[in-house]
């Protein structure tokens, strides 16, 4: 999934900042880190909306896993916030 396209051996933005999310240990600063790696995806997704070829399809791929396990992250933060208020 790290992978990037074979023209730019560089990781992209979005995968920087979805690393960051998932290394972060603050909760606080985790759900930000979460949001921050979203917005890149979603930016990035637009970039590439009319391009094609395989390299493009790999990155869309492991940008729709990105998002479906920060959504899963976000949620378990969520209901872990909820639970300490409302202890």
């Amino acid at each position: 999934m790290w992978d990037s396209d074979y023209q730019d051996a560089r990781p992209k933005g979005w995968q920087f900042r979805y690393r960051a999310a998932l290394l972060e240990t603050n909760t606080f600063k985790k759900l930000r880190r979460i949001s921050d790696a979203e917005q890149a995806i979603v930016e990035r997704m637009q970039e590439l909306f009319l391009a094609t070829g395989s390299d493009v399809a790999g990155e869309r791929e492991a940008m729709e896993d990105a998002i479906y396990a920060l959504k899963g992250w976000k949620t378990v933060l969520e209901r872990k916030a909820h639970a300490g208020h409302a202890a």
